[in-house]
C-alpha cells in the first residue's frame, strides 16, 4: 500500500492486480507504479491472491473481489476506485467489472479500470501448458472469462480502458478486442489504446517512467473523474 503525501484528505485510490499466469509474481512485486501516482496525490494499493497451484480460479477471483470491499471499508471516504490489471491481472480485473456487489454489502465506486494485455475468454487455453497448473474444467473456464459475463452497463458503470501491446501474441490482441466490442456492446464506455514499440511485459514495467503514455493515460483519467 503506497499512500500520498498528505493522506489524511480524500484521495483516489488504484488497485493494481498482477499478472503471471494466474501462478506466479506478487504483491510484493508490484510496487514499481507506484512513484508518478502516488507523487500526484494517488494511492496505489497492489492487490495479491492465492497463484495455482495452491488457490484455484474460483478463488482468485473471489480474493480479488474482497479486496475491493476491503479497500471500500479501509477508504471510505476515497475519491474513487480505480482498477489496473496486467495479464492474469487484468482477467482478474475484468471479472470485478462483472461483479454482482448485493451480497458484499457494500457498492464499490469503481470509476475507471484500465486492463493491460489481458486474458478474457479462458477455454483456449484449457489444452495448454498453462492450465497444468490451474486445472480448470471447461465450467470453471466459461464461468469466469470475462468475455462471456458482461453485464449490461449501469447508469454510473465506470470508464474502461483495454490496452494492448503491438507485440503481444496474436491471441492476446484478439481477445482484447473482442473484449472492447463486448463491452461497447452492452453499453460501457470502452475505448482501446494499442501501444507501440513494447512487449507482453515492458507494456507494464514501464508504468515506473512519468513520461510513458499508458502513465499518462491513468493519470488523465483520474484526474477527470
Amino acid at each position: 500500500m503506497y499512500l500520498p503525501p498528505d493522506p489524511a484528505g480524500a484521495f483516489p485510490v488504484l488497485l493494481y492486480i498482477h499478472g503471471g499466469y494466474w501462478q506466479c509474481l506478487s504483491k510484493e512485486e508490484s510496487g514499481f507504479a507506484a512513484p508518478p501516482l502516488v507523487s500526484r496525490g494517488v494511492a496505489l494499493v497492489a492487490v495479491g491472491y492465492d497463484t495455482a497451484p495452491r488457490g484455484h480460479m474460483d478463488a482468485m477471483v473471489l480474493q480479488v473481489r474482497r479486496s475491493v470491499v476491503f479497500l471500500v471499508k479501509r477508504f471510505p471516504a476515497t475519491r474513487g476506485i480505480y482498477l489496473c490489471g496486467h495479464s492474469a491481472g487484468a482477467h482478474l480485473a475484468a471479472m470485478v467489472l462483472s461483479t454482482d456487489w448485493t451480497g458484499y454489502g457494500v457498492v464499490p465506486d469503481i470509476k475507471g479500470a484500465v486492463l493491460v494485455s489481458g486474458m478474457y475468454d479462458l477455454e483456449p487455453i484449457l489444452h495448454t501448458y498453462v492450465n497444468d497448473a490451474l486445472n480448470m474444467s471447461q465450467e470453471v473456464a466459461r464461468r469466469n472469462s470475462p468475455l462471456l459475463c458482461v453485464p449490461p452497463a449501469a447508469p454510473a458503470a465506470c470508464e474502461v480502458l483495454v490496452a494492448v501491446a503491438q507485440h503481444d501474441s496474436p491471441e492476446f490482441r484478439r481477445q482484447s478486442q473482442e473484449y472492447r466490442q463486448a463491452l461497447r456492446a452492452a453499453g460501457w464506455s470502452v475505448s482501446m489504446l494499442d501501444l507501440a514499440g513494447v512487449d507482453h511485459f515492458d507494456i507494464v514495467e514501464k508504468l515506473s517512467e512519468d513520461s510513458y503514455v499508458l502513465t499518462q493515460v491513468i493519470l488523465n483519467l483520474i484526474s477527470r473523474a
